[in-house]
């Protein structure tokens, strides 16, 4: 291999080191929790805020992020974003207060939305050659969704031998070695007309996410008929229609509102969105039915959720065997097929099924997952114009962002109305809160009828919501064969070379 070849390579792997902590970060708190309510006194609600600081910090600030790395440099502030993750998962590990963490949290978070879309945003700058920047996109998405099932494995064994903190230092010496490589390997890249940064526009970007993201959050924590919620969506739907007619206007945008003309880009986001779902309805439920259903710890959970990464890996390694032959659309097809199937197999789940079926209908998610990620991605950044590389990118990654979160209280809604449909008599608080607070009681009264009506509401629960799930990955299939169209001369509409990206 060439030197110049390996460079490449290596820079890519120190990018998906990173992209693999910031995965790993999203879930690797959950298994902390209880303790950090017992050694910082939390309560409900700022545990809420522990997870939502960083959430909201990282919708609000991902599109600024990437118009200022198209403008000044996105080498230089993805390295900067590096340091920045570092430094606050540091003070993370060191809080001594509820809002310290919160505090730390919402940095960690802001570091967050710089580095995801400016490390995509580099990948045409690394691979010009459109075969390997499709393999690059693979590895670097796969090791986005590697990391979100490692969380809670990594995050249960720390646990398990040191503090709570430690969970937070694992990102520190990672992010150097993704710092180093980035300093040493990666190439500068801007662009080439110095324009502007549309101040206005990344204001009120940044305000409109904020508050669809909060709102959605908050619709999961009171309910559907809470009015506050709603309030905030409006004014946060009212300020994303304001930000897109300033655009219309703006000399310099913030984004290129040509891209939603492009079919590619997007059908290729839509599909990112989509398959958000069917991963977040595993995630949002899996670990709960382990714990609540087979009776096992955090830490065991999270081993048990290894066959998923073992699909995923699965998945990723056939794409790129695939995607040359058979064409983007096939491959989205076959894709979202393999995810019905799964989630449908997950369906049929029974109280008394055990791990079994479990284990089998994750792992053919996440080679589903495996199959859509990558193809819907690199579907998507082919029309990614050079210029605006950054900020294209972390148009994606916002409305990917945004599809997740509305996703999880969509799937949280249904799960929830389902599971208090079921409970009959039992659906009262705090049993109606949910599968947790529900077998608790179950377990003090030491009322084994109760425990298994409990158990069995959930179960049911999460059935229906993994119906929707297949439900959608079965229309996704559909839509992929429909609008995924062959190009003139018979060539599918498959990723290919954005413009190359002007390097310094």
């Amino acid at each position: 291999m060439r030197t110049e070849d390996a460079r490449r390579w290596l820079a890519l792997g120190a990018l998906a080191v990173a992209m693999l902590t910031i995965g790993l970060d999203v879930t690797v708190l959950t298994v902390a929790l209880p303790t950090l309510a017992v050694d910082l006194h939390a309560n409900t609600g700022a545990l809420q805020w522990f997870s939502g600081a960083y959430t909201l910090a990282l919708a609000a600030f991902m599109l600024p992020a990437g118009a200022l790395g198209d403008r000044y440099g996105r080498k230089r502030f993805l390295l900067g974003a590096l340091v920045l993750f570092g430094l606050s998962s540091i003070a993370c590990a060191f809080a001594d207060s509820s809002a310290v963490l919160i505090a730390a949290r919402a940095v960690l978070g802001i570091a967050a939305a710089a580095t995801m879309p400016l490390s995509m945003a580099v990948l045409p700058v690394l691979f010009p050659d459109p075969a390997q920047r499709q393999r690059a996109l693979t590895i670097w998405i796969t090791s986005t969704a590697i990391g979100l099932p490692l969380g809670p494995i990594v995050g249960g064994w720390l646990l398990n031998h040191f503090w709570w903190g430690s969970v937070f230092l694992l990102n520190v010496p990672m992010v150097i070695v993704g710092a180093l490589a980035v300093a040493l390997l990666v190439p500068e890249s801007r662009a080439d007309n110095r324009f502007p940064v549309d101040v206005p526009g990344a204001i009120a970007s940044a305000v409109g996410m904020l508050g669809l993201t909060y709102g959605f959050i908050r619709i999961g924590e009171k309910g559907w008929s809470d009015s506050t919620s709603w309030a905030i969506i409006a004014a946060a739907v009212a300020t994303s229609a304001g930000f897109l007619w300033w655009q219309r206007r703006a000399p310099h945008p913030l984004i290129d509102l040509g891209l939603f003309r492009s079919a590619r880009f997007c059908w290729g986001t839509a599909f990112l969105i989509l398959v958000n779902f069917a991963m977040f309805g595993m995630f949002f439920t899996v670990p709960q039915y382990f714990q609540a259903v087979l009776g096992v710890d955090a830490l065991g959970s999270g081993l048990r959720l290894l066959p998923m990464i073992g699909g995923l890996i699965v998945g990723s390694r056939v794409v790129d065997r695939l995607l040359p032959r058979l064409g983007a659309r096939v491959v989205l097809v076959a894709g979202f097929l393999v995810l019905a199937a799964g989630t449908t197999l997950g369906a049929l789940t029974r109280v008394d099924s055990g791990y079994g079926l479990t284990a089998l209908w994750i792992t053919v998610l996440g080679a589903g997952m495996g199959l859509v990620m990558p193809t819907a991605m690199g579907l998507a950044m082919g029309d990614l114009a050079a210029e605006r590389a950054g900020s294209g990118s972390a148009l994606m990654q916002a409305l990917r962002q945004a599809g997740g979160t509305i996703g999880v209280a969509v799937l949280g809604s249904v799960l929830v109305t389902a599971y208090r449909g079921d409970l009959g008599e039992l659906n009262r608080e705090p049993i109606s809160d949910g599968i947790a607070a529900g077998v608790a009681v179950a377990r003090h009264a030491q009322d084994a009828a109760m425990l298994a009506q409990v158990q069995q509401a959930f179960v049911t629960g999460m059935d229906v919501m993994l119906w929707v799930c297949a439900a959608l990955c079965l229309a996704s299939a559909i839509a992929a064969a429909l609008f995924v169209r062959l190009r003139a001369g018979g060539a599918d509409d498959a990723p290919h070379a954005a413009e190359s990206v002007h390097a310094a």
